[in-house]
């Protein structure tokens, strides 16, 4: 099973026409003024103009060409290569365009303002998940928090405990986090000393789960797991060989059990179908009914930046 990797994942978009046909360009906007009404006649003299506003700007940083998209200055890099028609990649750092080399300037403008409410969406949605990527960069010191199984739990360096420990309070307030856990390391730690630490267990935890979790489904689905090992893939959640191997990513954990139950059942569910025809699916459907709510999670997921 594939993943979105965090904002590595480009939007891509190819006009497949080798010459797109020519679109007009948007009118510009016009100016903004601070009235509507017109002047007094007692004052004769027009209203100050108030400076237009500048434009959002989404800028490549390797950009060597720039254009007016509405309201949006967009600066991108445009890549000459040997192909038959104009394509734009809109990534995390932006604007891409490639197109053949006869295809002049004016052309490939046209075509920039034909596709303008494609390319303006995405890069707003590249902007929008770069930001939620820096809010998700853990800062490993004791406080910090990140997801386990679908909960916060916050990270409290304690020297008092052999290696991690994770406590849950009862007592906790509403809206505060349960869990803690607690890390035999002193104040002084070093943000690498605490990031090891908390990747290892959260590795060891990932794999009690998948094996309990595996043990659950596979009687159920009439498969045996030949042997089942951590994946740290960068696009895959999981994958299942024939001679009964599972690979499952360790950074399902922060995932609530609903969706990694999906993960394992999908990979179990290979051992019988090796493929993703309907039948397939109906195998998953036979211990995940709902299917897709559970996979919709799984889609664009940011996760916590171990760095």
């Amino acid at each position: 099973m594939s993943r979105r990797s965090a904002a590595e994942t480009p939007e891509q978009l190819s006009l497949f026409d080798a010459e797109p046909p020519p679109v007009a360009a948007a009118p510009a906007a016009p100016r903004a003024h601070p009235f509507d009404s017109t002047p007094p006649a007692a004052s004769p003299a027009p209203a100050p103009v108030a400076a237009p506003s500048a434009p959002m700007t989404h800028r490549h940083p390797r950009a060597d060409r720039e254009i007016r998209l509405g309201e949006c200055q967009v600066a991108y890099l445009l890549r000459r290569a040997r192909r038959k028609s104009i394509g734009f990649t809109v990534g995390p750092e932006g604007l891409a365009v490639s197109a053949p080399r006869w295809v002049g300037q004016g052309e490939i403008e046209a075509a920039l303002r034909e596709k303008s409410s494609w390319i303006l969406r995405k890069l707003v949605e590249q902007r929008d998940r770069q930001r939620r990527v820096e809010a998700a960069r853990v800062e490993w010191r004791d406080g910090a928090t990140l997801p386990f199984l679908g909960e916060t739990v916050i990270l409290v360096l304690d020297p008092r405990v052999a290696g991690a420990v994770l406590n849950t309070s009862a007592e906790a307030l509403p809206g505060v986090p349960k869990l803690t856990l607690h890390i035999g390391l002193p104040q002084s730690a070093q943000a690498a000393q605490i990031c090891d630490v908390v990747q290892s267990w959260l590795q060891r935890q990932a794999r009690r789960i998948f094996e309990e979790r595996c043990a659950h489904f596979a009687p159920q689905l009439g498969v045996r797991v030949a042997r089942l090992r951590l994946s740290s893939a960068q696009t895959r959640w999981g994958s299942a060989s024939a001679d009964g191997s599972i690979h499952l990513n360790w950074r399902l954990v922060h995932f609530g059990l609903p969706v990694i139950d999906y993960v394992v059942a999908h990979e179990l569910a290979h051992l019988r179908e090796m493929n993703h025809s309907a039948a397939f699916w109906d195998v998953v459907r036979s211990v995940i009914p709902d299917l897709e709510d559970r996979k919709a999670q799984l889609r664009d997921p940011v996760l916590p930046v171990f760095a």
